[in-house]
């Protein structure tokens, strides 16, 4: 078998750019399968990178750029010169440069905008102004208009005269503007190809299309788009003058982005963007912020285990059964906190609604305690062939799970009213609580009821 086959993407082009041969390593990169390049250049050390992006033609390193996570690509811009880095984002769509922008630091930002020619400049400006989860920070400005009085043949003229100059761009729709450049209508390209070239775009548009605001939230994009099979809306002002497009790609990628944002945080990823090509400093700065506070609030709970003692010597098989009801009550306030944190997000609960949030956790708490517990409850009986006990552990485990599914469904709401992040603190927080209410409950039950678990 040729060694070459066993041997790494990354690998590869790490050998080409040690031998300088830009050339080899853009046709490299060129044939790589989708996903493969952001793996090979990270890989990577920060030398090879940067020497990379400096080697490529800037379309090619805008390629490289485009497949990056936006916090790497940022990071590898910074480090090359300004000017360098000015020309890579010249050649990515409004959008994604608007991303990158944001993501750089701001004094890496100023240099790198400085070298773009003003009308860039601020339309990138303009952008980055917007928060990466509203219309205004996902849309493209780069869309074909057309007035109403244009006819068919010449639209087909221009667009035929502009094939290099939209080759890369993911043209589905022609707009259609007055005479004042408000938005009149759009034209799907598919009907644009098959009128007649002497009908005026006006005539086969279809009129009055669906439009959103800058403002317009993630969320409502979405489900704009699950309602209607549109590849892109339109992103209007008050006067309905065509502000830029959004695409649908762009949304599912940054609703995906979101979700994966706030799993890593619920597991104490602090940032919610963590690769492991990142600094290693840096990872373990981010993980030990969390993991830090998390030692002090455990030891509150095994302070209540402490306390306990001599109830726990006497009876032994209690030991078995704090770890179940600690986790078993953990797992169903996680589960509360997964509904609450999605509530907010699609802005079907405000974070002043405690009340209606805890009537319906309450509800499903009990049901799901009662069934815990008498399960729990058997099986204690069955394996010490003792009542008590059972009552004990299933009594506790009813009660813990009613405290986990309270605390869980209101804490996010709670950290959202403070302005805190619920993704990121509401974990902690409830494991805590749930370890010192279980451990507590069925320490405090059991010392009760000590002569019954330890007699004949």
């Amino acid at each position: 078998m040729d060694p070459k086959e066993d041997r790494e993407s990354w690998e590869d082009l790490e050998q080409l750019v040690e031998e300088s041969d830009a050339a080899g390593a853009q046709a490299f990169l060129e044939q790589l399968p989708a996903g493969e390049t952001a793996r090979a250049v990270l890989r990577l050390d920060e030398e090879d990178q940067e020497q990379l992006l400096a080697a490529l033609s800037p379309d090619a390193a805008a390629s490289v750029v485009d497949e990056l996570p936006d916090a790497q690509a940022a990071e590898m811009l910074e480090r090359l010169e300004p000017e360098a880095a000015a020309a890579i984002l010249r050649e990515l769509p409004s959008d994604e440069r608007a991303d990158l922008l944001t993501a750089l630091d701001e004094r890496g930002a100023e240099q790198i905008l400085a070298e773009l020619d003003p009308k860039e400049a601020r339309e990138a400006r303009r952008l980055s102004a917007y928060a990466p989860d509203v219309a205004g920070g996902l849309m493209a400005t780069e869309f074909l208009t057309y007035t109403e009085r244009s006819t068919v043949a010449s639209v087909v003229r221009d667009l035929r005269r502009r094939a290099d100059e939209l080759e890369d761009e993911e043209t589905q729709y022609v707009y259609v503007v007055s005479a004042t450049r408000t938005l009149s209508g759009v034209l799907r390209m598919r009907d644009l190809l098959l009128a007649p070239g002497r009908r005026e775009v006006a005539e086969i548009m279809i009129p009055n299309p669906v439009t959103v605001g800058v403002d317009t939230s993630l969320r409502e994009l979405s489900d704009v788009f699950d309602r209607h099979a549109f590849l892109g809306l339109p992103v209007v002002d008050e006067e309905r003058r065509l502000l830029g497009v959004v695409q649908r790609a762009d949304v599912e990628e940054a609703v995906g982005e979101r979700s994966e944002g706030e799993y890593l945080k619920a597991q104490g990823i602090v940032g919610g963007d963590e690769l492991r090509t990142m600094p290693i400093w840096l990872r373990s700065r981010r993980r030990l912020s969390w993991l830090t506070p998390n030692i002090a609030l455990n030891l509150i709970a095994a302070c209540v285990i402490a306390a306990y003692q001599d109830t726990i010597e006497a009876v032994v098989a209690l030991a078995f059964f704090l770890p179940i009801i600690s986790d078993m009550s953990g797992c169903s306030g996680n589960q509360a906190i997964a509904v609450s944190i999605r509530e907010l997000s699609l802005g079907l609960v405000k974070p002043t609604e405690l009340r209606y949030v805890w009537l319906k956790e309450i509800r499903v708490g009990i049901i799901n305690g009662l069934a815990l517990g008498v399960l729990i409850s058997l099986v204690a009986w069955i394996w010490q062939g003792n009542g008590y006990l059972g009552l004990v552990v299933g009594g506790a485990m009813v009660l813990n799970t009613l405290v986990a599914v309270s605390i869980g469904g209101a804490i996010p709401l709670l950290l959202k009213r403070l302005r805190l992040d619920p993704a990121l603190a509401s974990g902690p927080i409830l494991t805590t609580v749930t370890d010192m209410c279980g451990f507590f409950l069925l320490l405090s039950f059991a010392t009760a009821l000590l002569p019954r678990l330890t007699g004949p």
